[in-house]
């Protein structure tokens, strides 16, 4: 029982530290979370070869079922999170390592004379045997994390739709088969015994309902943008995810408007109908609101056009602090723009409202009126089907608080309710 109780405690810790420093990448930079992955692969690879805990079914190593089963949960997380590219550099970065590492090794083992020192001399056997064992549990690696890529998106494209059925499964399956091959590895170094193998296997599949259930948790309640869903082709998954990154990147940069740096109505009208997708397999909702600033055009009247642009720049920065972080604003074009909002609770007006207030409330220099916005809100699927229906139900909200008198929030509900009446 103590045992468990061991190997419990580690997994809760790895996965409470690894999963705060991974969620905290945009600030501290994803770099942090590589070089901890890099920092405990010698502990991993250390405790796999020596250390074991003797449970009722077998001989359980804590750095093959919390360590190492943690590092492909979260090497999972970062490809869902972000992309290929960036999930493969750590691995290319620890087979390189260690290659350089064994390279170095043997150097000085050339050397046959080094200085003895009082009470503890170099093993150069266990340097032998921890090389090798680093170099090919990373080569495992490797062919593990290819094998979880294709195998998480062909499940969702054939066999499981829920994004934890498909985590669970793919790290299931690899750590199976790393089992095999990193025992196989063991054996012939250590003579470590059959119970090692089973008892092992065992608890890798328990740190795999773990990990699933925990990555899905956080996936569903930390990571407020939805994970991607929707399933790539298996074949050569590495490459084509590395260069629509890329690609990714640049249509990013081409699609920005000058004035506000938010994205423009080209990249509106694409990732409009994505999120839609991502929301329909996912089973949650989005919204979309269109927001319209107040009497704009008698701003740029009575005080000029540099005004009326400095004034889009602080609605925009207004907006930008009031939104959650996984919504996305765009400029629709002149004084109009327009909210995504994936995953939006019932309070999507809500969140309409702290945006019309916040914008109330923030001072403009140089003018002698405050200036206001009005806001249109649609959710799909309540509202609309699609992407179109939904921007016509957002965009006749906002039509609608404007013929009200400006300055409010209107619901697309609300507005439907009014007509019938």
């Amino acid at each position: 029982m103590l045992g468990f109780l061991v190997l419990l405690a580690q997994a809760a810790i790895y996965f409470a530290a690894m999963v705060a420093i991974f969620h905290y990448r945009t600030v501290i930079g994803i770099g942090v979370f590589y070089s901890v992955l890099g920092a405990m692969h010698f502990l991993e690879t250390y405790l796999a070869a020596v250390f074991f805990i003797e449970l009722p079914f077998g001989l359980i190593s804590p750095g093959s079922t919390v360590m190492f089963a943690g590092k492909l949960a979260f090497f999972l997380l970062l490809y869902i999170k972000e992309d290929a590219e960036s999930m493969r550099q750590p691995i290319y970065g620890l087979l390189i390592g260690n290659l350089l590492m064994v390279v170095l090794a043997v150097i000085l083992r050339a050397y046959s004379a080094p200085a003895s020192l009082p009470g503890y001399n170099p093993d150069l056997q266990f340097l032998d045997q921890i090389g090798f064992l680093m170099v090919w549990g990373t080569v495992l690696l490797f062919v593990d994390l290819i094998a979880m890529v294709m195998l998480y998106e062909r499940l969702g494209a054939t066999v499981i739709s829920t994004i934890a059925g498909r985590i669970f499964v793919s790290l299931a399956i690899v750590l199976s088969f790393d089992q095999v091959f990193f025992y196989a590895g063991l054996r012939l170094l250590s003579g470590v015994p059959i119970s090692a193998f089973y008892g092992g296997w065992i608890a890798k599949i328990g740190a795999a309902g773990f990990f699933g259930l925990m990555l899905t948790l956080y996936l569903r309640f930390v990571e407020e943008t939805a994970p991607r869903a929707r399933p790539q082709k298996a074949a050569d998954v590495f490459d084509r995810l590395t260069y629509r990154h890329r690609y990714e990147k640049l249509v990013e940069r081409v699609g920005r408007d000058a004035l506000t740096g938010l994205r423009d109505r080209g990249q509106f009208d694409a990732k409009g109908p994505a999120m839609l997708r991502v929301a329909s397999q996912s089973k949650l909702p989005v919204s979309l609101m269109m927001i319209d600033i107040d009497h704009f055009k008698s701003i740029n009247d009575r005080h000029g056009h540099l005004q009326g642009d400095q004034v889009i720049r602080t609605v925009v920065d207004t907006i930008m602090r009031t939104k959650r972080e996984a919504d996305e604003l765009f400029r629709y074009g002149g004084e109009e723009f327009a909210l995504l909002c994936p995953e939006t609770p019932p309070g999507a007006v809500a969140l309409a409202e702290r945006i019309r207030a916040a914008v109330a409330a923030t001072p403009h220099s140089g003018l002698d009126r405050p200036v206001t916005i009005s806001i249109g809100v649609a959710t799909f699927p309540a509202d609309a089907r699609n992407f179109q229906d939904l921007l016509m139900r957002a965009d006749a909200a906002l039509y609608e608080a404007k013929t009200q008198g400006r300055n409010k929030t209107l619901g697309a509900a609300a507005v439907g309710q009014r007509s019938a009446g």
